[in-house]
């Protein structure tokens, strides 16, 4: 089973891990952010204005200014970010590549739902917080191993 985000998604979770990271230690510039977390710079302005659009991130402009979280790290969750960066997608049938004949639902819709539920839950209980953590573990690993953590 394949389950990937999208770019949008993928460089709105760097970014605000980014700022999780840093949380406590001021505004953080679309620079510094883009060249720790591998993010393309003229891409990010237009995905951190929809975290701001969506309340995650407050932003300052001119000089002094830059990014920060909305709220702790442990207030906001993983599912948060990628609502915001990811389109609804489209209900068609998993089989036949269209809309359902059946009232909008065939055989493998219910067990297929009941999937997306028990993701959409764990991404939910998931906090940016647990991702630093995570994060930091991983680091602790890497150097253990000698090997480099690629973010």
């Amino acid at each position: 089973m394949k389950l990937t985000l999208g770019k949008r998604a993928d460089y709105s979770v760097r970014a605000v891990l980014d700022l999780a990271r840093h949380h406590g230690d001021g505004r953080r510039t679309t620079r510094a952010i883009a060249a720790e977390m591998a993010i393309p710079v003229n891409y990010l302005p237009a995905l951190l204005a929809e975290l701001v659009r969506a309340g995650l991130v407050r932003s300052v402009a001119g000089r002094g200014g830059g990014y920060v979280l909305a709220r702790a790290p442990e207030q906001v969750s993983l599912l948060e970010v990628i609502e915001v960066a990811e389109d609804e997608p489209t209900r068609e049938c998993v089989l036949r590549g269209g809309p359902c004949r059946w009232q909008d639902a065939c055989a493998v819709h219910e067990p297929l739902s009941e999937a997306r539920e028990a993701l959409r839950s764990s991404l939910a209980a998931t906090s940016f917080a647990d991702l630093v953590a995570r994060d930091a573990a991983l680091d602790v690993e890497h150097a253990a191993t000698g090997h480099a953590h690629d973010r």
